[in-house]
């Protein structure tokens, strides 16, 4: 499978080395009679990157940048290279490479030249074919070629091919514009006056012609500061007949979308007023400026801030992905994504398109590169039931025949691949096709290059790979198709806040990619390739090495949840069988530490822990040594001070927490009266019957490893005039249970939970471990979903930050004023959010940003055995040459370190010298010491 709509299963793989490799699979294929398919990064949408032969893996090795040329503005690339590899490398030269897909952070040259791929900057810089300049090619049975401009070099029988079909190649492919990609359309580059360009013409072959094994790219100069006006229109089509007339001004980009793809943009103000934009990037202020001026947009944004460009640009580029749901929540399917017609009638277009959308009962969301007339699409087709698969059918052919009618081309970038190779005699007349054909059979006569696509190609309803999945397969079957295989979780791009996927740029292979095991699990569930089910040996090795981070539930553009689909499968496989001893020490820790805490054995067992590591555990890292006091039992030794709660709310006597004490700082703050608060510059906010009440969660993390967080908790929110509360007796949000798969066990734990908090008072629930908090959230409704209770406790639960915001809106933090470096818990990323966080930080004067991505350790996965490589490796991809460039700047004493999580600040302190605090222990720190002479 690719990025599209089909599957064929091939008979194997091979990851050649280098061109020497890619001849002798050619030459070995060819004698054998298996087909061969040359594949990138298998982000194709027309499913041209599929095969049922052989397929070559160029990334896994061939995916260097050989050499750049700064003064001839020229790169020498493998095909497997990624394309935000080479802008890197060119980018300190002030070159760039003109065509920019939307999947730039995981696309490759080599896919890029097979499909004669565009992006937003082709209406500036042209096509992939517009920058190659020459390619080596290899062909089946193992041949090889260097093409370029003239006949040298190509193979025997091209150049008498177009001499015999001069007049078929004037006149049948006449007439085209820059978006004509369907078929073999650049093909009239070989005519005599267009400079017989044998290079040009082989790029958007569709890997039907041989494999490209090395091609020398043009560059191009990247401006210095380009400016992005955002032009905003009352409606999608006035948006379209705008951008052909915006042409003359030099745009290096005319991007299109309305409102129904970027509702929460618009909503939010991110976008000038309008229900349709456009995207105008220039090169400079000036030529913005003169645009706005000349255009006729009701109204218009200049974003000259290079974030802030970037944060839209996301919006577009993400939505590939985002354009995949309906408003509803349902799931819209590629098979029409990137159809073009001439600039000029792309709004007539547009509106028939609608209309034919409308005739056939399906919905779809247009948006794309308005300036050159491409159009993407992706439409709720039902393509599982012989109806919807009739449908979809019909509706492809009507759809071609209306972008025919007004010259356009069926592919506008993307290859026509089996979605569209079977319409092409509707684009093209019998002789072209032909023609077609004789060309493919020049390069490939024994017809073993990808067969099925662009030349006697197969029928577009056959091969769909919703096919083979069983019917109501349930959640988990929706959620592997769900997976359309744009593979944002194969960038390797370190930065920004984004988590996923970590275990993919720990090891650099598709098994270990979001993508990777989305697909292994759509094959076990077909049960024609994986064949022992929940069992499965390759989909449990797939899956051991997901972190669980839960960062694909955020930022892969339709949601899949590796981290749910994982906890699923492991309940399943292990179901019946005696599970690995990981799966009961780490997954059983919240009644394993009630235990030690019961017997008060916390002392001989760190002790014991140092000298004999547990058995099935990884002896690469000691274990965190746990409290002497659990947070829960000094918050019943605390003297209570209102008798309208029976957990009490009055003045603390605090114990001492053992080898994970606070900070002499805190500590000496928490024996203070905690009755009221008062930061430098803030108010006190004395506690009293009109308090607002909120229940502390003392989760098994804070409980039993880190109470003093707890107590720092405590402090603060009282400080805020909050009234705090702790439940009577143990309760659990079921996490370690369904990380590990034990599903069963986790819905009677969180029963019992539910049925210990009846009768409480319904208050906001603050949760200071953010995994806790998000199990709460989104893994209790969901595993108990008839039972109101979950769904009231999951409304109910603030992280410590949406606490103080919402119900102590009045407090004034202490003002800490320092730099602060850390890291953005996974969960809280992709299920909590962290704007209330920013905003606290903000308050408190705490600046910086914290890094984004998994810190490895993640819960149980970090002391599983075999997982230390990869933890450690997630660890040192951006926390930790964070907080080393913060000490390395650092002027003072340092900033200080932030990681809400408790896995975050045990893999800081175990693989670095530095120690981080929770929020609120930072906050603690900066409030007063008062005496009980001081409290209210």
């Amino acid at each position: 499978m690719d990025a599209s709509n089909y599957r064929r299963v091939p008979a194997g793989v091979v990851a050649p080395r280098d061109a020497g490799d890619v001849a002798a699979a050619l030459r070995i294929c060819a004698d054998a009679g298996f087909p061969v398919v040359p594949r990138g990064g298998g982000t194709s949408i027309a499913g041209q990157a599929t095969g049922v032969g052989v397929v070559l893996d160029l990334t896994r090795h061939m995916n260097a940048l050989v050499s750049v040329d700064p003064v001839a503005r020229t790169a020498v690339v493998q095909p497997g290279l990624v394309l935000d590899r080479l802008r890197d490398a060119v980018r300190p030269y002030g070159l760039a490479f003109g065509p920019d897909p939307s999947t730039h952070a995981r696309c490759t040259l080599g896919g890029m030249i097979g499909n004669n791929a565009c992006g937003a900057h082709s209406v500036a810089w042209g096509t992939t074919a517009d920058n190659v300049t020459e390619l080596a090619v290899t062909a089946y049975g193992g041949s090889s070629y260097r093409l370029g401009t003239g006949w040298a070099g190509a193979p025997e029988g091209l150049r008498e091919l177009v001499a015999g079909n001069l007049a078929v190649l004037r006149t049948g492919l006449a007439g085209g514009f820059s978006r004509r990609i369907s078929g073999y359309g650049g093909l009239d580059a070989l005519l005599p006056e267009r400079g017989v360009g044998v290079a040009r013409a082989f790029c958007g072959s569709e890997g039907t012609l041989g494999v490209v094994t090395e091609a020398v790219v043009r560059l191009v100069e990247a401006p210095r500061a380009p400016v992005l006006a955002v032009l905003g229109y009352a409606d999608e089509s006035a948006a379209a007949d705008a951008a052909a007339g915006l042409l003359g001004a030099g745009p290096l980009t005319v991007e299109g979308m309305a409102r129904d793809l970027v509702p929460g943009a618009a909503a939010a103000g991110a976008l000038p007023r309008g229900d349709a934009w456009l995207f105008v990037e220039m090169r400079d202020e000036g030529a913005a400026r003169s645009l706005v001026r000349g255009a006729d947009a009701a109204h218009s944004l200049l974003v000259t801030d290079p974030a802030g460009q970037r944060a839209l640009w996301r919006i577009r580029e993400d939505a590939a992905g985002t354009a995949t749901r309906t408003p509803d929540g349902g799931m819209a399917w590629p098979g029409w994504e990137d159809c073009a017609v001439p600039p000029a009638r792309l709004g007539a277009y547009l509106r028939e398109f609608r209309a034919l959308l409308a005739a056939h009962g399906l919905r779809g969301t247009p948006y794309g590169h308005f300036g050159e007339g491409c159009v993407h699409v992706r439409i709720d087709f039902d393509l599982v039931t012989p109806a919807g698969i009739a449908r979809f059918r019909s509706f492809s052919g009507e759809l071609a025949d209306l972008v025919v009618s007004h010259g356009g081309s069926l592919s506008g970038e993307h290859g026509d691949g089996q979605a569209r190779a079977e319409l092409l005699p509707r684009m093209y007349g019998p002789e072209v096709i032909a023609l077609f054909g004789a060309y493919k059979d020049v390069w490939d006569p024994a017809g073993g290059m990808n067969p099925g696509m662009l030349v006697r190609p197969a029928r577009l309803d056959e091969n769909l790979r919703f096919a083979v999945l069983p019917p109501g397969g349930g959640e988990l079957s929706h959620g592997v198709a769900r997976c359309v295989g744009v593979a944002k979780c194969r960038t390797t791009e370190v930065g920004g806040p984004g988590v996923m996927c970590p275990s993919y740029r720990a090891t650099g292979e598709e098994l270990h990619s979001t993508r990777g095991r989305a697909r292994l699990l759509h094959e076990m569930l077909a049960g024609e390739v994986v064949t022992d089910g929940w069992r499965s040996r390759e989909v449990a090795e797939a899956l051991d090495l997901c972190l669980s981070c839960k960062g694909c539930r955020s930022d892969c553009p339709v949601g899949v949840d590796m981290a749910a689909y994982k906890a699923e499968f492991l309940h399943r496989h292990w179901s019946g069988r005696i599970r690995p001893p990981a799966h009961y020490l780490l997954g059983g820790l919240p009644r394993l530490l009630r235990t030690v805490a019961l017997l008060r054995a916390a002392a001989p067992l760190n002790a014991a822990a140092r000298r004999l590591p547990p058995p099935g555990l990884t002896r690469d890292r000691p274990l965190p040594p746990l409290a002497r006091t659990p947070f829960t039992r000094w918050w019943r030794s605390r003297p209570t001070q209102s008798a309208t709660t029976a957990t009490g709310t009055g003045a603390s006597s605090a114990s001492a927490a053992g080898a994970s004490s606070a900070s002499p700082a805190f500590e000496a703050r928490v024996r203070a009266e905690p009755g009221s608060g008062k930061g430098r510059g803030g108010e006190s906010r004395p506690q009293g019957p009109g308090a607002t009440a909120v229940t502390l969660w003392p989760d098994t993390f804070t409980e039993y490893l880190s109470p003093h967080t707890g107590r720092a908790a405590v402090r603060v929110l009282e400080a805020a005039g909050l009234e705090v509360t702790v439940p009577r007796g143990p309760v659990c949000c079921g996490l370690t249970y369904v990380s590990t798969g034990r599903l069963d066990r986790a819905r009677t734990v969180l029963r019992r939970t539910l049925t210990r908090l009846e009768g409480a008072p319904d208050r906001p629930v603050v949760v200071l471990e953010p995994s806790c908090a998000a199990a709460l959230r989104t893994d209790l409704p969901a595993l108990l979903p008839d039972d109101p209770r979950a769904h009231r406790l999951a409304a109910a639960v603030r992280t410590f930050a949406e606490a103080l915001e919402q119900y102590a809106p009045h407090w004034r933090p202490p003002r800490l004023d320092r730099p602060v470096v850390g890291q953005t818990h996974c969960h809280q990323h992709a299920v909590l959010g962290d704007a209330a966080d920013r905003r606290l930080r903000e308050r408190a004067g705490l600046t910086g940003e914290l890094s984004g991505g998994c810190c490895g350790l993640a819960g149980n996965f970090g002391f599983e055995p075999g997982h230390h490589a990869v933890s450690v490796a997630c660890a040192r991809e951006q926390l930790l040459p964070s907080l080393d460039a913060a000490r390395d700047a650092a002027r003072d004493s340092g900033p200080a370190i932030l990681a809400d999580g408790f896995s975050c600040r045990t893999q800081i302190a175990q693989l670095s010298p530095y120690r981080a605090h929770h929020l609120a222990e930072l906050l603690a720190d900066g409030l007063p010491i008062e005496g009980p002479a001081d409290s209210p």
